[in-house]
């Protein structure tokens, strides 16, 4: 028999271990600096978009950066080992014309595979396998490889009724979710080893809501979705209604709800819409839902809900998190609820600025315009209008926002952004999800600290609206995209440096305007949507053939 070294049998885990612990601590304490640009990729007019960039992926754990939009390419970057010139020497080498016909709206790469999957406003879901076309093998020459749907598309899934909006992708090569919004409502569950007739055969829905969804996000068997309603509803995939003896549309059961405290409404009444969710890939309980008019709000599915009174609701109880880290979840979990306030933040939540030198406290809704007098003079009667609004929806309405399951208030709201314009995306940033990152009608995206809500920093992303920011898995960088033509890659920058694209010493008068044109946004997002629905349904052939028409609302 072959012997180990006692001191290799009980020192080489924890050794690894304590790596990893190094690696996340010397990451989030970069992270904590200052960033500023480091990179545009996509500026030389060699390659690079010719529409607004709606989706960006890192894959590879981090080798590829994937970009697609209303241009309907996908293009792969990797950086460049041969130029020394750039920190970030982001390079294109394969761009993939996908064939959709209307903007692509995400795109993902799936684990453990060299699928790239793509959704987009024509209804279509489509996988091409780049095989070894990754751009790797032409590194250090000037060569762009370019491909065709007719050359890598592997599949066409038209199992949609409308729009496809967002992918994700599980620990597989071969299955994916996908939401699609107004008219379907729903979420589908794909298997590329089961193949099938669309629009004949397709399996069913693993989901379905009577409202138009904007976003999904997934952790292990939990699944989040949002859209038109005040409410985000968290799904669970290990049951199916009838095991779990609950009211269920689709396969799966809603067994909780997302939702702020009611809104003081001021004017008309309009519809609630959430445009943005996710849920942490770090501790599996936390969600993001970023309202728009309003700001991002934080929950988690570990604490207790209210209790909606009716016999058919779900457990009071707070579910488990299924992440698998979850002894040290626990202790974070526990320490984050007692620090959080019991009560759900409301519009006159402290907003702490950290500008690294100086605290600035900047009070949300204090504008010197007498706007909160008036509304708190207001409070009980838009509360009670707002009861007699929902009294007056339709059955349908009522129904499609699950009435009989429990809600899960915020534990924090952060504020500062303008989510108007466009349908924006949330997200967690650092290696243990400690930063929360929105982007801003004002071309600027927001990066908050989880934990206090304080504001760690604003900087100017895009030329109009940014709508997407991903983090790198490891490296301290952040790759971010919007209504430009153009990826921006940011990343700390040393504490001699001034960051040219930090607008932290703007931050009161930034937010002032953010919150005026929150209040006061024209034309209202449900409006909107119904506009651009009666725009499509007019279209006799049922499709968007006008790549960039919905390029600005997305």
């Amino acid at each position: 028999s072959v012997s180990i070294h006692p001191y290799l049998n009980q020192h080489t885990i924890p050794s690894f271990s304590l790596l990893n612990r190094f690696q996340e601590r010397a990451l989030g304490n970069s992270l904590a600096r200052t960033w500023d640009r480091v990179s545009v990729l996509g500026n030389n007019r060699d390659y690079g978009h010719a529409g607004c960039v709606n989706a960006l992926h890192w894959a590879y754990g981090g080798e590829l950066l994937l970009s697609a939009g209303d241009d309907t390419t996908v293009q792969i970057w990797k950086m460049d080992p041969t130029n020394t010139s750039n920190d970030y020497p982001f390079v294109c080498r394969t761009v993939i014309h996908t064939g959709h016909k209307a903007n692509i709206f995400n795109t993902a790469m799936l684990p453990h595979s060299n699928r790239i999957v793509t959704v987009a406003g024509d209804k279509q879901v489509r996988v091409f396998d780049v095989g070894d076309n990754r751009g790797l093998s032409v590194l250090g020459q000037n060569v762009r490889q370019e491909y065709y749907a007719s050359q890598l598309k592997t599949h066409t899934l038209r199992c949609h009724e409308d729009r496809v909006k967002r992918i994700a992708t599980e620990e597989s090569p071969d299955r994916f979710l996908t939401v699609s919004e107004a008219s379907d409502g729903t979420v589908r569950q794909h298997d590329l080893r089961t193949p099938h007739v669309c629009r004949n055969h397709c399996p069913a829905p693993l989901l379905q809501v009577h409202h138009e969804l904007s976003t999904l996000t997934t952790s292990s068997y939990y699944c989040v979705v949002a859209g038109d309603s005040p409410y985000g509803y968290l799904f669970d995939r290990r049951f199916t209604g009838r095991e779990r003896n609950v009211k269920a549309d689709g396969i799966v059961p809603c067994v909780r709800r997302f939702g702020r405290a009611k809104q003081r409404k001021t004017g008309r009444y309009s519809r609630d819409h959430i445009t943005g969710a996710r849920m942490s890939a770090e501790n599996g309980h936390e969600v993001l839902l970023s309202y728009s008019a309003d700001g991002v709000y934080l929950f988690s599915t570990l604490d207790d809900p209210e209790n909606s009174g009716s016999p058919s609701s779900s457990s009071s109880s707070s579910i488990v998190s299924p992440n698998s880290k979850r002894r040290r979840v626990s202790l974070d979990s526990r320490s984050t609820s007692s620090s959080a306030s019991s009560s759900p933040p409301t519009e006159d939540t402290a907003m702490e600025i950290d500008d690294g030198s100086a605290h600035v406290q900047q009070r949300d809704g204090d504008e010197g315009e007498g706007e909160d007098e008036v509304e708190n003079e207001n409070e009980e009667e838009d509360d009670k209008s707002e009861e007699d609004n929902e009294e007056s929806l339709t059955e349908e309405e009522s129904r499609g926002f699950y009435p009989w399951v429990d809600v899960v208030k915020p534990r924090r709201r952060f504020l500062g952004a303008r989510n108007v314009k466009t349908v924006k995306d949330v997200n967690f940033l650092g290696p243990r999800d400690e930063y929360v990152t929105s982007g801003s009608d004002d071309g600027n995206f927001f990066v908050w600290h989880k934990s206090t809500g304080k504001l760690h920093g604003i900087y100017e992303g895009d030329g109009s609206v940014v709508n997407v920011i991903e983090g790198h898995p490891y490296l301290p960088l952040v790759a971010v995209s919007g209504i430009d033509h153009t990826v921006k890659l940011f990343a700390p920058i040393d504490v001699n440096r001034k960051s040219a694209f930090s607008q932290m010493s703007n931050a009161e008068s930034i937010m002032k305007a953010n919150r005026k044109g929150s209040r006061s946004r024209g034309i209202r997002r449900i409006d909107l949507m119904n506009l651009l629905a009666s725009f499509r349904a007019s279209n006799t052939n049922g499709e968007d053939n006008n790549p960039t028409a919905d390029c600005v609302n997305q």
